[in-house]
């Protein structure tokens, strides 16, 4: 049953009229969204999925370079040339 207003009084609608059509509309607009989901990735968290990538430490070799920088063996400019173009290398690529 339909009201509007005081004067206006309608009868029961069947369910096979104008809801069929209405259903018919809502389909056919909800079809058009399809394909249109998308997702960016900020840089920052590109970046830490990549770092979870890496291989875990290895305690091994930090515990023998620790001990020959205590030492002062340990060739800081030369390997430090290495590991920051391995490091650049890495972030370009």
């Amino acid at each position: 049953m339909q009201v509007n207003g005081l004067s206006h009084l309608h009868s029961a609608q069947s369910i096979s009229g104008p809801h069929r059509t209405h259903a018919a509309e809502a389909t056919s607009r909800a079809d058009s969204w399809l394909g249109v989901d998308q997702l960016d990735i900020s840089p920052e968290a590109d970046l830490v999925s990549r770092v979870r990538d890496l291989p875990d430490t290895r305690a091994d070799r930090v515990s023998e370079l620790r001990a020959q920088i205590a030492s002062g063996t340990y060739e800081a400019e030369a390997k430090l040339d290495v590991a920051l173009g391995r490091l650049l290398d890495e972030m370009a690529g």
